[in-house]
């Protein structure tokens, strides 16, 4: 029997456009697939509850789909060199492929893992399965990274189009004999006491058969209006595809051809090819661009998360953290009624509205003066779609911090926010039903006053630019 070929999954737990899964395929020789769950190695971020337990659910429709194609899913847990050296040993395989990662712990462990296996005379290949412009493809006249989405994504427009996806192989050759694998329960990725994922439950069904069905009603209900209905809470507008490409179930190659060659049969949008479809086609890919755009800083700027992206921005006098504001913002009871919805639907559904998001972000910088690293660490711990690029990346551009960021005078008001979101309080209404009774709290702070407050903050920036 030929040697085998270990493809390691990581955030791309998907069996088609898997160009590493495809590449091993075509070998010819036995396929051992492996899932890693690594919380040891030096720099990787655990991941938050909420990740923990969409990962579970997406393991065993990885699992399922494996086993369609003749094969089965190992489930290891440890260092990932460590881990893949000794699945090398244990099964004489005599090449490893992978598709690539772009943060910079996770770089700098594939290099030296890749290294390490080629002295040792294996096949170590890597892939571009995750991104449609790898970071490093897309540069200024000046071949310095983008650090403005505008002209970041005019460029990649003139780049040459992103491949077309690749086909799910036809059937993998399992290795023989079979090799030892944890049982995915003893991860305990699940939330058991208090069992606190009901509301997850009910709104997501992890795996790649779900993305795709998800794709496919976006595209025939929703994408024609997509840009007239996007930033409105009460309706069900957008995709929510954005958990499944985090975690890889469906590949941006995969979205980005689906969109492009949707042609509507009618509707809202003025029918076929008319102008609303026109119009929401580009504006979905444009939202995807954001997408790949967090990953271009992300790349470039490794330590995202913890350091503002504008040093100048470290002069920002944060004054001392009040607790129970956090706490208030954290369980939604701030008196500020589309905060406290908001916050309400990421406990409860593990996500939240874009356009809330940014209005809950801006509360908690701008009015209740918290370190945008706070929040973004909440977000890490209750968002399904936190990923290590667009969770930091639209936390330090709420803040201001960032790229692209938003200037530094803009605080939205949360209030004229949901008279022009949410005009008539459905939102509001479906997660704080006692809005408007007397259990309601006041606002914990004055608009006004903290906005004030805020920009003076501000001119310490400024000032240090």
């Amino acid at each position: 029997m030929p040697a085998p070929t270990i493809v390691w999954f990581r955030d791309d737990l998907r069996v088609g456009d898997h160009p590493a899964l495809s590449a091993a395929a075509e070998r010819g020789a036995p396929v051992v697939c492996v899932y890693v769950l690594d919380e040891e190695s030096p720099g990787v971020r655990p991941l938050g509850g909420a990740a923990r337990w969409w990962l579970h659910g997406s393991l065993e429709a990885l699992r399922r789909g494996l086993e369609a194609l003749g094969t089965t899913l190992v489930l290891r847990r440890g260092a990932a060199d460590r881990v893949i050296r000794s699945l090398v040993e244990e099964t004489g395989a005599d090449a490893v492929f992978w598709n690539r990662r772009y943060g910079g712990p996770e770089r700098d462990l594939d290099t030296e893992l890749k290294t390490a296996l080629a002295e040792d005379g294996l096949d170590v290949k890597s892939f571009a399965g995750n991104l449609l412009f790898e970071p490093w493809t897309i540069r200024t006249g000046q071949g310095t990274p983008y650090s403005v989405f505008t002209p970041y994504w005019r460029a990649c427009l003139s780049a040459p189009e992103p491949r077309h996806p690749l086909a799910v192989p036809d059937v993998l050759e399992a290795h023989v004999p079979d090799v030892a694998s944890d049982e995915l329960a003893t991860w305990r990725l699940l939330p058991t006491r208090p069992d606190w994922a009901a509301g997850l439950r009910e709104m997501w069904t992890p795996g790649r058969a779900a993305a795709h069905d998800r794709l496919e009603e976006f595209l025939d209900e929703r994408l024609a209006d997509y840009d007239d209905d996007r930033d409105r809470p009460s309706i069900d507008a957008t995709s929510r595809l954005s958990p499944h490409l985090r975690w890889g179930e469906i590949s941006p190659f995969e979205v980005w051809h689906a969109v492009r060659e949707r042609r509507s049969t009618g509707g809202a949008g003025g029918g076929a090819g008319g102008r609303g479809e026109t119009t929401g086609r580009a504006r979905f890919l444009a939202e995807l661009g954001w997408r790949e755009f967090a990953w271009h800083v992300l790349f470039h700027a490794p330590d995202l998360a913890t350091r503002n992206w504008r040093p100048e921005f470290d002069a920002f006098p944060w004054p001392r953290l009040h607790p129970a504001a956090l706490r208030a913002w954290e369980e939604g009871r701030t008196g500020v009624p589309i905060v406290d919805a908001g916050m309400r639907e990421l406990w409860h559904t593990g996500s939240m509205h874009n356009r809330v998001r940014m209005v809950t972000a801006s509360f908690l910088t701008k009015n209740l003066l918290i370190d945008w690293r706070i929040g973004e660490q909440w977000f890490w711990d209750t968002l399904v779609d936190a990923d290590a690029a667009s969770n930091p990346f639209n936390w330090q551009w709420v803040a201001g911090s960032g790229a692209d960021a938003a200037p530094y005078f803009r605080v939205f008001n949360p209030l004229l926010q949901a008279k022009k979101f949410d005009p008539d309080g459905a939102y509001v209404h479906r997660w704080v039903p006692e809005v408007d009774t007397e259990e309601y709290p006041e606002p914990i702070v004055d608009l006004g006053e903290s906005r004030a407050a805020a920009l003076a903050g501000y001119a310490a920036v400024k000032s240090a630019r």
